[in-house]
């Protein structure tokens, strides 16, 4: 096996020394140089299995491989919200393997192939080609690091553990080990062992030296006494015992059935979506990532907009598994114990955008978390509601919770009170069930959860004299005073409100109490129109044309909302526009989340060319050499939100319709994707040329009647048989399906 895996690298190596094109690939972020050790978060490539993540560096001589562990988290439960008390989000330590031998290494290549979840490094030193393997698996729990030579007995040098809370770090049998606790008390253990094929490896105290070996093999796992519940303080079992488990148990395994298995494990969800936008030119391809980022600029390069797009999908794979914590403010691989805003989890926007792409781009699997976390985490928000003068009520019992903008793993909160936040939480909740028509999560978990949230909104919105209910003291994010009936929070509201009445109609429960809610959805403060034909942001008329804010946040209602389309309200939509329009796309609007958002703006409004301006500004602006979103300072929620606007672009499902290529750019003409999803649960592939659609198959997962826009006369058939179908005069075509239908849309008819 041993040698097969060199003779298979050495072929390899040879085929890159003839050109970089024997390795290219749409799906590869690729350089030349090692990551600046300095800039982590920026050069560095990220792996991880949605608990456990490393950011490789690629240095031939002196290697890094940065890991953290989701739940290594300072702070506890807060009620009181001192920002102070809340806690950050922690690195855990490194991974350094020393190879001197190699410091004259060249014809470097570091790369991360976001298909296969691999980051590779590859070189030549002293006439020797070296290559070496990174992943982080989810079957098995741990980071592999695989390191092979094409000539026997070429690796000698040291490996060593770091722990970033200066934990003591010892031999422990055949591996290292590194424990410690935490301010807060938690526990928190790292292992690593290295298994060598040839030569000889031996413990000498805190490192492991190795000599003369054909290759090795290095398995590190961490992990944390951290358990998501609330009831035993969010503490569990002391973690020594799993991590020796999970070491002991991996490294019984050879290193292709780790491999196989972790490749396997990733695919079953990043292959279901493929996007094709174009060829790049072969001379892009030639280029490094980084090269080729800073060249958008000066011409087209749809693939690595492809690339991008697949970057924020593999990033949540990566980063956001079912049982594990979900994705925070600058992410699994936040490299600092001291991090901007605490790592934390930011619920004016970011947070939710980390989710955006979920449901969308067919990785439903992923949203779980983030309902698991705020499951987890409902006793303490209402203990620090209750205790919130603002949210007392008259009787003195407060139904609900409310949340602030930032918050913690343990019940912990931050900076400032969102009071919305809780019922845009509540979208993400009814969105899964949107998407699956799973009735079971909807009864157990969504349901539950957001009729306490209508409850708590019953309590305490404020009526006007005219009976018209508002938000009382809310906030536009970060933009402006606390003040009553802000277009944001009204927006929110109007959302739970009618996502609440559709759940309990499905459900077929509350009846009474959902006429109730509807009701008090109807008396909402309506989005307003601005003399400059704005949508107004406060419920005052004051907003400022030349005002280019970052936020946009009172146009949740046109994306992620649905109260505003320019189907059934084209003139707030107009509206919209010229507020999205004004806020321009310099200065303070250069934020990487920024870019995003307005790309699904943009295509909300059915604006293919605003849309595609948005991800240029993104690549050019604020993405960092590994491309990862620059805010600055670097954050995940870019690379994620990027990713559902590019979805948006390409299809929308809202109202039961769905809308097939409703903001193609003029520099998309021709291309394809597979396995989008739309609500209602239907998956859809589609290709187009010209510009417009050539095809496309939809698959009915849930049943029920099926409404689309193909935007060009269509046949619709079903296994190769016409389908009788109704065209409204809007041009909309409805039929009925059965579960497991499979519909084909072609070019023809009248």
């Amino acid at each position: 096996m041993v040698r097969s895996d060199l003779l298979r690298r050495a072929v390899l190596l040879v085929g890159m020394a003839a050109g970089q094109m024997a390795w290219a690939s749409d799906l590869v972020l690729w350089y030349d140089t090692p990551a600046n050790p300095k800039k982590c978060m920026a050069e560095a490539l990220p792996i991880g299995n949605g608990r456990l993540g490393g950011m490789v560096f690629g240095s031939p001589a002196t290697e890094r491989v940065m890991f953290n562990e989701d739940s290594l988290w300072t702070g506890d439960e807060n009620p009181t919200g001192d920002y102070g008390k809340m806690g950050k989000y922690q690195t855990f330590g490194n991974v350094l393997i020393n190879l001197p031998a190699h410091v004259r290494a060249t014809g470097l290549r570091r790369d991360l192939d976001i298909g296969d979840a691999i980051a590779h490094v590859t070189y030549q030193s002293d006439g020797v080609n070296f290559t070496r393997e990174y992943f982080a698996s989810q079957p098995d729990q741990v980071l592999v690091i695989r390191m092979l030579a094409d000539k026997p007995g070429s690796y000698t040098g040291s490996i060593e553990l770091t722990d970033a809370h200066s934990a003591m770090v010892a031999a422990d049998g055949d591996r290292l080990q590194a424990a410690g606790a935490l301010s807060n008390g938690m526990k928190y253990e790292s292992q690593v062992k290295v298994i060598n094929d040839g030569g000889t490896v031996q413990i000498t105290g805190s490192k492991v030296e190795f000599a003369n070996c054909n290759s090795l093999t290095i398995l590190l796992s961490a992990g944390t006494d951290y358990v998501m519940d609330s009831a035993t303080k969010y503490k569990g079992q002391d973690p020594h015992q799993r991590v020796t488990d999970v070491i002991t148990q991996a490294s019984g395994k050879p290193y292709d059935d780790l491999k196989a298995a972790h490749q396997k494990d990733f695919k079953k969800y990043f292959d279901r979506v493929a996007l094709d936008l174009g060829q790049s030119s072969a001379q892009k391809k030639l280029l490094t990532t980084e090269q080729r980022r800073v060249e958008m600029a000066k011409g087209d390069d749809p693939e690595l907009q492809e690339l991008l797009f697949q970057y924020g999908r593999y990033l949540l794979i990566s980063c956001s598994r079912p049982g594990g914590l979900p994705a925070n403010l600058q992410g699994l691989w936040n490299d600092s114990n001291t991090p901007d805003w605490a790592s934390d989890y930011h619920t004016n926007i970011n947070i939710e955008m980390n989710y955006w792409p979920a449901e969308v781009t067919n990785l439903s699997e992923c949203h779980t978390p983030l309902f698991d976390l705020i499951q987890s985490q409902l006793d303490p928000w209402r203990k620090a509601t209750a205790v919130e003068r603002k949210f007392k009520t008259a009787n003195g019992k407060t139904r609900g919770w409310a949340v602030r903008t930032s918050h913690n793993i343990t019940g912990g909160l931050g900076w400032k009170w969102d009071n919305t936040a809780n019922a845009w939480y509540c979208q993400h909740l009814w969105e899964h069930y949107a998407f699956t028509g799973d009735k079971k999560y909807l009864m157990e978990v969504a349901y539950p959860i957001m009729k306490e949230i209508c409850e708590f909104w019953e309590d305490h919105l404020k009526a006007l004299p005219d009976g018209t209910l508002v938000v009382p003291r809310a906030w536009s994010p970060e933009h402006g005073p606390d003040e009553d009936g802000v277009s944001y929070s009204q927006q929110i509201v109007w959302d739970l409100f009618s996502n609440y009445a559709e759940a309990a109609r499905v459900l077929g429960v509350d009846a009474d109490y959902a006429t109730k809610v509807a009701g008090m959805r109807d008396k909402l403060l309506a989005p307003k129109i601005g003399k400059w034909g704005q949508l107004q942001e406060w419920m005052v008329d004051r907003d400022d044309p030349k005002d280019q804010h970052r936020h946009t946040s009172h146009l949740f209602g046109v994306y992620p909302g649905k109260q505003i389309s320019i189907a059934k309200t084209p003139e707030l939509a107009a509206a919209a526009k010229v507020s999205l329009s004004a806020r321009g796309d310099t200065g303070d609007s250069r934020r990487q989340w920024v870019w995003a958002w307005r790309t699904a703006l943009w295509a909300r409004f059915h604006d293919g060319d605003a849309a595609y301006r948005m991800i240029l500004g993104l690549l050019q602006h604020n993405t960092l050499p590994n491309l990862i979103g620059n805010h600055p300072p670097q954050q995940w929620d870019g690379n994620f939100g990027i990713t559902a606007g590019i979805a948006e672009m390409l299809l929308q499902s809202h109202e039961g319709q769905l809308t097939l290529l409703p903001a193609l750019p003029a520099k998309w003409p021709r291309g394809s994707v597979k396995g989008l999803r739309a609500r209602g649960g239907v998956e859809v592939d589609m290709a187009w040329n010209q510009g417009k659609l050539t095809s496309a198959t939809l698959r009915s997962t849930l049943g029920g009647a099926c409404r689309a826009q193909a935007g060009v006369p269509v046949v619709v058939t079903l296994n190769g048989k016409p389908v009788e179908v109704i065209r409204p005069a809007d041009g909309v075509l409805e039929w009925s399906t059965n579960k497991g239908d499979v519909f084909t849309l072609t070019p023809g008819g009248k």
